[in-house]
């Protein structure tokens, strides 16, 4: 954010939401993966900055053979981890900046049997069939990044075939009260909990930038069941030891003391159920 910039919290819809993140990432893209690539991997699969790989917590359940969505992919490192273990899965996201990132790492890591598809879309407006895959997922990626998360869960439902898994990550909701520094300043409760005004990134003229959108636990669950989803399993990660570096406002001081990741496993009924 320049001087000449704006942070604020402020109400931001739908539209203008979806234009600044677009042009965010778009500008970022590079960037992110310079910064990140390396604690991400280029075909590992992590759900968030303490660290801890799908290897490990085995969330999603077996891949092989099945039709799998990611969203929000950025450059698909978690749907390259899917692919390499037999999954037919598709990359998503709204930036094509993050596609073209993503692209690229098809080209220069992923061997061409291994290579992911990408597709650019709006993750609340999927341009896929109904009941078209096994398993959707996404690591970080669209659900805070959207106005309507509630459409976000209706339209995964629509795409997800009865049976078919949930899972996502995402910031956990605590942390919304605190301020978003990793250090002994982000112990400190800066702003109420239940406060869901988004925070906005603008220009100098006030044009948004960046938005994130914030959600209660309890609204995250009930948009959950609102689409017709099962909440099957709710983790809060822990910090592992072994990881001793800061991400934004993600640290190994803050982990110690409060969950920073919120992982929602949902599964759609299947028929009759």
């Amino acid at each position: 954010m320049s001087a000449s910039g704006q942070v604020s919290r402020r109400t931001a819809g739908p539209e203008e939401t979806a234009a600044a993140n677009r042009s965010w990432w778009d500008a970022e893209a590079g960037a992110y993966y310079a910064e990140h690539g390396s604690f991400l991997g280029d075909s590992e699969f992590v759900w968030g900055p303490e660290g801890w790989r799908e290897a490990e917590l085995g969330l999603l359940g077996e891949v092989f053979g099945k039709r799998v969505l990611e969203i929000g992919a950025g450059a698909g490192q978690c749907a390259r981890w899917v692919a390499g273990r037999g999954g037919q899965v598709v990359a998503t996201d709204l930036s094509a900046g993050m596609v073209r990132q993503g692209v690229t790492l098809n080209r220069t890591v992923t061997p061409p049997a291994k290579a992911v598809p990408f597709a650019q879309c709006d993750a609340v407006a999927l341009p896929f069939g109904d009941a078209t895959f096994d398993l959707t997922f996404t690591a970080y990626g669209a659900v805070p990044f959207v106005a309507d998360s509630a459409a976000l869960m209706r339209e995964v439902a629509r795409v997800l075939r009865p049976g078919g898994r949930f899972v996502f990550s995402t910031t956990h909701p605590f942390r919304w009260a605190f301020a978003d520094d990793p250090g002994p300043e982000g112990l400190t409760v800066r702003q109420s909990y239940f406060d869901r005004t988004p925070y906005v990134e603008a220009d100098a003229d006030g044009e948004a930038t960046y938005v994130e959108h914030h959600r209660t636990m309890g609204d995250r669950v009930r948009e959950v069941v609102a689409a017709g989803l099962v909440l099957v399993d709710l983790v809060e990660l822990e910090w592992p030891e072994r990881n001793r570096e800061a991400w934004g406002g993600w640290s190994p001081l803050r982990g110690e003391l409060f969950p920073g990741t919120a992982i929602f496993v949902c599964e759609r009924p299947r028929a009759g159920l």
